[in-house]
Formats: C-alpha cells, sequence, structure tokens
C-alpha cells in the first residue's frame, strides 16, 4: 500500500526518511512517497485536501487544527511522537554582545536559560526608551518552538508583543534574515541554528532542550479519515517508523544518516550540518562546542509514546498565548487528538516498551532532569492552574 507523507526539511525527519530509504516501511508491505515541502501551512492545507495522509507536524499543529483554528482545519491525529528536544534559540552576534555588555559575567558556553534571560531582561530595560523590541522569528504560531519561546521568556519576565515580538518565517530563511538584520534571534530546530553559526552570522544561547527537558517537538499527524479507513497499514506504519528511530539512534549509524539526510531531495545541506543535533557536540559559536546529552532524542524506549498530558501543556500555552478559549470542550478535544491506544495496539505484537502511565508528574518526579528550566511541575488534572502567565 502507498502513504503519501509531507515533511519539511528538518533533522528530525529522520526517522521518516529512513523508514524508506532503508526499507523498514517496505518490510511492513508500505511504499512510503515522501513530499518535501516549504512551509507548515502547506503540510496542513495538503492533508486538509487529502493529498497527503499525513506528516510529522509541530506537537501542537494538530491540536490548532482539531480546535478549528486555521481557515481549512483537516481532523488530526497524533499516533506517534518523533523526537524530542532539537532545537535551539539562535541570536545575532550584535545582540549577543549587547547580552555580554548587560551581564558581563554571562558565559556563552553555559546555555543556561536563566542567565540567558536575565541579560535578555537587561537589554530589553535600555532599549525600552528609544528602540523597538526585539525580533525574534519562530517557524510556525504554534509550533513546539514558538510556545517553548514563549514560556521562556515569560518566565524570565518578559512579554511578547511589548519587550519582544515574535513573527513566522520558515526555518531555512532564518539565517539570511538574522544576516540582514531583519531578526535579532530565532527559534528553530535543527539544522538550521547550525546552518547560522557555521555562516558566522548567530550564536546559539540556549536550546529547547534546556528549557523543557526531554520535551516532545515533532509528532506524526495523520488524517483521522484515512487512520480510521487504514487501520492495518496505520499499524504498520507505526512499527516501520518505530524501528526506523532504533536505527536512527543507533551511533554506530550517525555518518550513514547524515549522509543520508544531507542528500538535495531530503534536506539539501552540507552533512557536517547535521553532526551537532546526531552527536550532541553542539558548535555554539565559531570554535566554541559544548556537549550536550538530550540535545536531540530520535530514539529513548518510551519516547515515541503520544501523551496526552503533554498535549495538554501545549494547550495551555496556547490559552496563555490569546490563541484559544478554554473550555469542558475544547479539553476534551485535545484530549483526543493524542491517541496511545492506537501506539499501544501497533507496537504491542513486537513487544515495545512502553510507559505505565502518561503522567507528566511522575516522569519529571522521578528524574530531575526531565522537566521545564524553572522547576514547574505541569499538573493535567489542575490544568486552570497553569493557564495564566
Amino acid at each position: 500500500m502507498e502513504v503519501t507523507l509531507g515533511f519539511m526539511p528538518f533533522v528530525d525527519s529522520a526517522a521518516l526518511i529512513i523508514a524508506s530509504e532503508k526499507g523498514f516501511a517496505a518490510d511492513e508491505g508500505l511504499r512510503l512517497r515522501l513530499v518535501r515541502e516549504t512551509s507548515w501551512a502547506n503540510i496542513r492545507d495538503r492533508v486538509a485536501v487529502g493529498q497527503f495522509d499525513g506528516a510529522p507536524m509541530p506537537a501542537p499543529l494538530p491540536l490548532a487544527a482539531n480546535l478549528g483554528l486555521y481557515p481549512v482545519s483537516p481532523a488530526l491525529l497524533v499516533a506517534m511522537t518523533l523526537n524530542l528536544a532539537g532545537g535551539a534559540v539562535t541570536v545575532s552576534q550584535a545582540l549577543f554582545d549587547m547580552l555580554k555588555h548587560a551581564q558581563p559575567n554571562l558565559d556563552p558556553s553555559s546555555l543556561d536559560p536563566i542567565a540567558a534571560g536575565q541579560a535578555l531582561k537587561a537589554v530589553v530595560r535600555y532599549r525600552q526608551a528609544s528602540l523597538k523590541p526585539l525580533r525574534f522569528a519562530i517557524g510556525f504560531d504554534h509550533s513546539s518552538q514558538g510556545y517553548q519561546l514563549r514560556y521562556w521568556l515569560n518566565a524570565c519576565g518578559l512579554v511578547v508583543g511589548r519587550d519582544v515580538d515574535l513573527v513566522a518565517l520558515p526555518s531555512p530563511l532564518m539565517a539570511d534574515a538574522l544576516s540582514e538584520g531583519a531578526i535579532d534571534g530565532f527559534c528553530a530546530a535543527e539544522p538550521w541554528n547550525s546552518l547560522a553559526v557555521s555562516k558566522g552570522v548567530g550564536r546559539i544561547l540556549t536550546t529547547s532542550a534546556e528549557i523543557w527537558r526531554n520535551g516532545p517537538d515533532k509528532v506524526l499527524g495523520l488524517s483521522k479519515k484515512w487512520a480510521q479507513d487504514n487501520d492495518l497499514a496505520l499499524d504498520a506504519l507505526l512499527r516501520a517508523l518505530h524501528r526506523s528511530a532504533q536505527w536512527c539512534g543507533n551511533r554506530d549509524n550517525i555518518e550513514e544518516l547524515a549522509g543520508i539526510l544531507a542528500a538535495p531531495r531530503h534536506l539539501g545541506v552540507e552533512g557536517h550540518l547535521m553532526l551537532p543535533a546526531l552527536t550532541g557536540e553542539v558548535t555554539i559559536a565559531p570554535g566554541l562546542s559544548q556537549k550536550r546529552e538530550g540535545f536531540l532524542v530520535l530514539e529513548r524506549k518510551t519516547g515515541g509514546f503520544p501523551r496526552q498530558s503533554q498535549a495538554l501543556w501545549f494547550y495551555s500555552q496556547m490559552v496563555r498565548a490569546g490563541h484559544v478559549v478554554h473550555s469542558a470542550e475544547n479539553r476534551n478535544t485535545v484530549v483526543q487528538t493524542y491517541r496511545p491506544d492506537l501506539y499501544r495496539r501497533a507496537l504491542k505484537p513486537i513487544f515495545a516498551p512502553m510507559p505505565a502511565t502518561d503522567d507528566m508528574r511522575q516522569a519529571m518526579a522521578l528524574s530531575g532532569s526531565d522537566g521545564f528550566f524553572d522547576g514547574a511541575i505541569f499538573d493535567p488534572d489542575r490544568l486552570e492552574n497553569h493557564l495564566s502567565p
């Protein structure tokens, strides 16, 4: 059976690309037709009109679609998480110089979001008297990076729309926008932060893994109608992606993986730009690197499990941003979008590891590194407590 899936040129599309290139999909009786796209809006719309069966998507995009936030909103479901973390906040050299002036003790190699946020707040105070707000780009309004950036700024005492303006811009254009002075910084998935660093136009200030350790980024978003009409193919696709993710997570395959992803039909950038995400050796600035475990996680036991509690965290941020109004109906829509039952059904026959419970609080309590940089613990049972900035 042929399955048509769109994708965007990010390293976190690895499991999808490898499932096709290395035969994991074929082993399950599937022919994957992969179509590279230029924007999340295009992917959303092509799923809506039936040209795509699904795609790797930012975790909040299927929620926004099912909440009716788009002119043409496809009915979507999420059957799998494809990666954890994998993004960064990159700033221009000019802004970094201002941050260092405002906070002389700022360690450029620490990637500490608290210290970076304090320096950014000091710069904003200085600029408020005579200059426009700083301008940061995100790839899509309803993206994982977008909501994590908002969360970080808010927790550091900065107000989006007053202190920092956010603009939507395709990630492949961000390095050039930084070079031209059109933006002061951006938050994007790899390899676009590494591209800005390699061009000498940007420095990585902090990473999504520092803001939310092991937070989900991309998910497998599927047409609800396609999934209902093709349950056997859905199960086969999830098994293929699970096995592909295991291959991607094997460090012995890094060099081959980087070469496959770099191909023009996939990401179309130089292979060395994949290595920071794949090895965790993050080049923060030219000549300055840091080893960061968990910078991008493509495979980790139960990492593929689509947690409804994480969907509710994104929903809470959507409410805080004014993108949607909270109601019991909207909450139920969010919970019903993420389908751990489909994940369990597909992977049970191959004895894939499964979490005992879908509970963010338990996961964070068991590991102090699994959580938010400000120490907050999200409680989905007390959702209303998390809806105000």
